[in-house]
């Protein structure tokens, strides 16, 4: 999620980097959402020893801190950890190794490192990576399938943020494929996303396309990849920044159709859900 961190106090930064002189780096720690997993990253190893920060996602917020400290021990040895290699040291009965980081990623999942290395992005990133219950990495084809969206793999997919199959099934009308631009998203409670053009579509205007469709229509999409569930998110206008609360008609679910595998009486059972829009 890309936030604004210009609110940051001198003394929130004195508190960072009184972290980094005591411990060698601060870590940072970002809550597991309904949607979004946990993750934590650090914050000095590139200031103490000119090193990638670490970030990691998906574990007990211990292990991950723990994980990220070793590894600043092991920096402060004089250790280079680099990608592609695999270390045993870090996780009892795996491996783990380290992706480098796409820029791209940064003010989404880094935001709080950038605004103390002076909101430019100028400092490395190394994501540590683990593997499933077997063993394989993500990238490898035997990967546990259920563990796909633990891991948001950092090194690619910039064209496609969210944490779903590129051709799940969401809901739009027709002006928005006719290129009128999308001004409001929701993320139901349920998982299904709606991408529209008017706070009021019309059931007769209804459309049901991949996921991965819409962010080629649109790749700002991309920038509400975080949206919780039961949240929406509006803008004025292609050039404005997205706003986003809780949505107040998510508190009585509305039954939606299952778009997978049945799109004829998806499109049927939407009349329902335009309505209360």
């Amino acid at each position: 999620m890309e936030c604004k961190h210009d609110h940051h106090t001198d003394e929130a930064r004195k508190n960072v980097e009184a972290n980094i002189e005591k411990y060698g780096c601060h870590l940072v720690l970002i809550e597991r959402g309904d949607y979004l997993p946990a993750f934590v990253y650090s914050i000095g190893l590139h200031q103490n020893f000119n090193h990638p920060e670490i970030i990691c996602f998906d574990l007990k917020s211990e292990l991950m801190s723990g994980m990220i400290n070793h590894a600043c021990d092991l920096i402060k040895q004089g250790e280079k950890l680099v990608p592609g290699k695999s270390y045993s040291d870090f996780l009892e009965g795996h491996n783990i190794q380290f992706l480098p980081v796409d820029k791209e990623f940064y003010p989404d999942y880094l935001g709080y490192a950038n605004w103390y290395y002076g909101n430019d992005f100028n400092f490395p990133a190394l994501q540590m990576v683990y593997p499933d219950l077997q063993g394989f990495f993500p990238w490898e084809n035997s990967f546990d399938s259920d563990w796909k969206f633990r891991q948001p793999l950092l090194d690619r997919n910039t064209d496609f943020k969210f944490k779903e199959e590129r051709n799940v099934c969401v809901y739009t009308t027709k002006q928005a494929l006719e290129g009128d631009p999308i001004l409001y998203a929701y993320h139901n409670t349920d998982g299904a996303w709606q991408f529209h053009t008017s706070d009021s579509p019309n059931l007769a205007d209804a459309k049901l396309v991949s996921l991965e469709e819409m962010t080629k229509l649109d790749p700002t999409l991309n920038e509400i990849y975080h949206l919780e569930y039961g949240w929406r998110a509006w803008r004025n206008s292609l050039t404005d920044a997205w706003d986003y609360e809780q949505d107040d008609m998510e508190e009585e679910p509305i039954e939606e159709p299952e778009i997978i595998n049945k799109p004829v009486s998806a499109i049927k059972k939407l009349t329902n859900w335009f309505k209360s829009r």
